[in-house]
């Protein structure tokens, strides 16, 4: 009879926390892909881009610069790229059921949602459920910054594109003489140029990781002041709670709106048609 009185106390808080295994397991696997997509693309772009060093540097130098020590190294690193790019592809190849990282990610938002869901069909009183809101900030902290770090790459290599290709550019077009192989490349680098400054200016990269970064600090912000006690977090645990899940939605709401309006076409963003 305890037995059962016991379980039947107990079955609520086991059912959350199957949801939260479930929502642990998820980022278990999305951090597993990421890493499994990640070596799968480096191996396949160090095969390709040695395979065209390599080929580039011996027409340029045959027979006026020997390279025989240089390849040495180079042929056989290019080789175990090579060969570890095939084995990943066909690993990847053979197990058509293993899902993307964004389909993950939606997994991961749908358990995050059910675990939601579940807590106030059970009754979960709200402080309990803003202790949990509270508990999930570092993950957000995480997937903000990430985002942020993701836009900010892009934008620093189309920028490095940008000053690269210009002085390239610059150089090839300034010879007296240009060879014949030389104008492809300044045809090249031009093309280069003109593509990463259209992106770089339409997608606005370097704004969205801006605004993701300043949403992280300021969400930060509030959970470090939670947890020490100081202004505006000086009241009891429940006041101090409500305020932080407040303003954290508020910032949230934000970025939201930023994004948003990052989306829109130039003629939108300026508010005319």
């Amino acid at each position: 009879m305890a037995r059962s009185t016991n379980g039947a106390a107990s079955g609520p808080t086991e059912q959350l926390l199957d949801h939260l295994s479930a929502v642990l397991e998820l980022q278990r696997k999305i951090r597993v892909r990421k890493i499994q997509l990640r070596t799968l693309y480096g191996t396949g772009f160090a095969t390709l881009f040695s395979i065209l060093a390599i080929y580039v540097a011996t027409v340029s130098t045959w027979r006026t610069v020997d390279l025989g020590k240089v390849n040495k190294v180079a042929i056989p690193l290019t080789i175990v790229c090579a060969i570890t790019f095939c084995i990943l592809a066909m690993n990847e190849s053979d197990r058509k059921e293993r899902k993307s990282v964004r389909e993950l990610q939606l997994d991961l938002k749908l358990a995050e949602e059910r675990r939601v869901l579940e807590a106030s069909q059970l009754g979960v009183p709200v402080g309990h459920r803003q202790y949990t809101y509270k508990d999930s900030l570092p993950r957000e902290l995480e997937q903000l910054r990430s985002e942020a770090k993701h836009y900010r790459r892009i934008h620093n290599l189309f920028q490095s594109i940008i000053i690269i290709g210009s002085l390239g550019t610059t150089t090839a077009a300034s010879l007296a003489e240009t060879p014949s192989y030389l104008k492809w490349v300044t045809v090249g680098l031009s093309f280069a140029v003109g593509v990463s400054a259209g992106f770089t200016g339409y997608f606005k990269y370097r704004e969205r990781s801006f605004y993701l970064q300043q949403t992280s600090d300021a969400i930060e912000q509030h959970a470090t002041a939670f947890e020490l006690g100081i202004p505006p977090y000086t009241g009891d645990e429940s006041e101090n709670l409500f305020k932080l899940t407040k303003e954290v939605e508020s910032l949230r709401v934000e970025q939201r709106k930023r994004q948003q309006q990052l989306d829109q076409p130039q003629e939108g963003r300026d508010g005319t048609v």
